[in-house]
């Protein structure tokens, strides 16, 4: 007998009691959508300050899903508010103007003399000396569009590159503002609400700066030690830095269905394979075995708790359509039987470049680091690690 799915507003919920309590905040956020079509961007801004503030309250991450969407029309409301208004120009369509009859060509051939060849001969080597005054300039302005675009380039990754070293270093400082502002408190029952998990004190100066932060990704001696990031929308951080300004290094986030709190089966990590080694621009270097044996273990601590995790497997895949019936890694975040899990390690096993001896169980919870890969339309590289208690000596 297959499995009944809840899902609601595109999320999948593992109980019906999870489905009830979605079912009831989407009947509120109905109701709330329906008033903002009347909202001025004014109101709009304080029913977002309410939902920040807490003032209302939602019971599952369709909340957050709402109040990513507010944001949303809000920005777009601001740009088309300030966008410049455009004016018609009529365009002047002046009288026609004659066009010059054209030479007719003399019906008589002359016979070039000695001198008319010397003036010939001189008027073809001006055009020559200016053809090649014009590559060279051609060349020059090249050249220098050249050197611009890698100064550019590697401005822009050192700049990058600043911005994660002052975040890394922020971590350290004594925490900044108030306390109130670092603890969130979300509901799971009607009855009354759980004890509310504060963001660890390292983390509570970067949590302050972008609410968005859901952990920090750290592996030891590589370049990846980055703040990890979480919205409804999995395209947003593609091209959005930590402060949401546009940089085409993105961010490193996870996967818009996982969950932190409850914490799913699986963490799914995304980031771009970048050429500057940026992001996850190295993560394929873990398709060699000697590079796992030098770099076993990677560190994901959420906002709320730290982490170890043990690699697993490495392997390639893709992005299948729909339609294609074959394992997809990116689908799976919770497993909800023993049988779903150990087939789902049995199809990254049998994909893994090597086996590392490290095996999980229903019940472990597992780190997926997936990023683009050339070698193939639509290619993936992937990593996948499991929860442990402590580093084996």
């Amino acid at each position: 007998m297959a499995q009944k799915e809840y899902i609601v507003e595109g999320r999948r919920f593992r109980t019906e009691a999870d489905y009830a309590r979605a079912s009831r905040d989407k009947a509120l956020i109905d109701k709330l959508r329906k008033e903002m079509e009347h909202y001025s961007i004014s109101q709009m801004e304080l029913l977002l300050k309410g939902l920040n503030e807490g003032k209302i309250r939602f019971q599952t991450l369709l909340g957050q899903d709402f109040q990513d969407e507010l944001e949303e029309k809000i920005r777009t409301a601001r740009k088309m508010q300030n966008a410049p208004k455009t004016k018609n120009r009529q365009r002047k369509i002046g009288a026609g103007s004659s066009k010059p009859e054209p030479s007719k060509a003399s019906s008589k051939t002359k016979k070039m003399d000695s001198q008319e060849v010397d003036v010939y001969v001189k008027e073809a080597l001006k055009k020559r000396e200016k053809l090649r005054k014009r590559l060279i300039t051609v060349s020059a302005l090249l050249a220098v569009g050249c050197l611009s675009y890698f100064g550019l380039y590697s401005y822009y990754n050192y700049r990058t590159q600043s911005k994660y070293d002052s975040l890394a270093a922020l971590k350290e400082k004594p925490v900044i503002g108030a306390q109130d502002e670092n603890v969130v408190v979300i509901h799971y029952t009607d009855e009354g609400e759980e004890p509310a998990r504060e963001v660890l004190d390292e983390y509570k100066n970067v949590f302050n700066k972008n609410k968005k932060l859901i952990g920090w990704l750290k592996i030891d001696d590589t370049n990846i030690d980055y703040p990890v990031v979480q919205t409804s929308d999995n395209e947003y951080y593609l091209d959005h830095n930590l402060n949401q300004e546009y940089d085409k290094n993105g961010s490193i986030f996870m996967d818009k269905d996982c969950d932190i709190l409850k914490p799913s089966t699986n963490f799914i990590l995304y980031g771009h394979h970048m050429r500057s080694g940026q992001m996850f621009g190295k993560l394929d270097l873990y398709e060699k075995e000697a590079y796992y044996k030098e770099h076993p273990y990677i560190q994901f601590d959420t906002i709320y708790e730290k982490g170890l995790y043990q690699v697993m497997y490495a392997f390639r895949s893709r992005v299948y359509s729909e339609e294609e019936i074959v394992f997809k890694y990116y689908q799976f975040i919770d497993a909800v039987s023993v049988q779903e899990f150990d087939s789902n390690m049995q199809e990254m096993a049998a994909m893994s470049f090597y086996d590392t001896g490290v095996t999980a169980q229903y019940g472990d919870n597992l780190l997926t680091l997936s990023t683009c890969d050339y070698q193939e339309k639509n290619g993936r590289f992937v990593v996948v690690a499991k929860r442990i208690a402590t580093k084996e000596e």
